[in-house]
């Protein structure tokens, strides 16, 4: 259920009850003052008519009445005094009772109370009707209020998914000084905050990366410089993962710079592209192509792109690795242990690795596939097939 839905309930509700109070108070109100009217009525009646008695002037009254009621008739038997009763269950509709003893008998005046009962019968309608308006208009302002502070809410909630999936120039206008224009500044000021982070980090790895490109370099001099040997293929393997790392890290930090990295595109046959690539990283690889594309790209990108998800999945994965093109998609898949949870939940994260978990780590391969992705505008996913293994799929379209 929405905010806007339990808001617009919320205000109807309240709307109901007050209406219904408001509606109770009016009812009973308005019986009581029927009821002190008629009685102030009938006793007057009765008055006159005990009047007219002494003065032995012939009167409406009732004497000794067999309908008047029993609780009214020994009231005033026992006691000198005038009372009124409301008979509510006497034939032809309710009926307002006054009498009085005089002498040996009892006098009494009646009236219908019916017209009383119309009225207030009328005024709870009236009043029904008032308290469903109340209760409508209650739930249109709920709505209108509710879908108000929803688009508010919802912005700063969009704003929010933007920055996490990238985009940090992307901003909320605060409207107004409650609680929501709270909340759109802070999701401003997260913006800002994060933004200066990755800004230093991304200046960091860049500077630290550019001063090991001059010792990795002599490094690598120094290893050819090295005699034959188990030793010397042991240091050189590690200088050039060294320098594979080195040289990762740069291209990462080019990426997060917008602007800086452009594709040069030009029309290419994607499943020439993709062989082409398979055979460039010299592992074993099957291509398989359900249906070629002449797609419009940047071949240096794509190849880079494809040359990381080979290596990962040799890395991280098991052969059979199989290359799929199917139109302007390229499916590469593994039959491995499939991708880390969270690598399918929040994507590729530099420098985490699932070392601690199965004893590998993602590295800035994948993170490199991304960057390189976003310049091409391409889309690539990732999943975990139903029968074993991962698959990650560029969309160039």
């Amino acid at each position: 259920m929405g905010l806007r839905t339990k808001t617009a309930l919320v205000i109807a509700a309240v709307a109901a009850v007050v209406a219904a109070f408001i509606g109770l108070l009016v009812h009973q109100r308005t019986a009581d003052d029927q009821r002190e009217d008629a009685e102030r009525t009938a006793d007057a009646r009765l008055v006159e008519a005990l009047q007219d008695r002494i003065a032995g002037v012939e009167t409406n009254a009732l004497v000794n009445p067999r309908a008047l009621p029993t609780v009214l008739r020994e009231t005033v038997t026992d006691r000198p005094v005038r009372a009124t009763y409301l008979q509510e269950s006497a034939r032809g509709g309710p009926v307002m009772w006054a009498a009085a003893r005089s002498g040996a008998d009892v006098v009494a005046v009646r009236r219908s109370y019916a017209p009383e009962v119309r009225a207030l019968n009328s005024l709870d309608q009236v009043l029904l009707s008032a308290g469903a308006a109340a209760v409508a208009l209650g739930c249109g302002l709920g709505i209108a209020v509710a879908a108000a502070a929803g688009r508010r809410i919802g912005a700063s909630a969009r704003t929010a998914q933007r920055i996490a999936h990238g985009d940090l120039t992307a901003r909320v206008t605060p409207k107004g000084k409650d609680e929501i224009a709270e909340l759109a500044d802070a999701v401003n000021t997260m913006a800002d905050a994060l933004s200066l982070r990755l800004e230093a980090e991304r200046r960091v790895t860049a500077d630290i990366a550019h001063e090991l490109r001059t010792p990795v370099a002599g490094l690598v001099t120094a290893v050819g410089l090295l005699p034959p040997g188990r030793a010397t293929e042991l240091v050189s393997g590690g200088v050039d993962q060294l320098r594979r790392l080195v040289e990762d890290v740069l291209e990462v930090a080019r990426l997060d710079v917008p602007g800086v990295e452009r594709a040069q595109r030009e029309e290419v046959s994607l499943a020439d592209l993709t062989r082409r690539a398979a055979a460039a990283t010299g592992r074993e690889v099957e291509v398989r192509v359900r249906r070629d594309e002449v797609v419009a790209t940047d071949p240096r990108r794509v190849e880079r792109i494809l040359a990381n998800l080979i290596a990962n999945a040799y890395r991280h994965g098991a052969p059979p690795v199989t290359l799929e093109v199917d139109g302007a998609a390229v499916r590469v898949s593994d039959r491995g242990p499939g991708f880390p949870a969270d690598l399918l939940a929040e994507g590729p994260q530099r420098f985490r690795t699932g070392a601690r978990e199965r004893g590998t780590g993602i590295g800035l391969g994948l993170t490199i596939v991304m960057g390189q992705a976003q310049v091409l505008g391409a889309r690539v996913t990732y999943e975990n097939l139903a029968e074993g293994g991962a698959q990650a799929t560029v969309d160039l379209t």
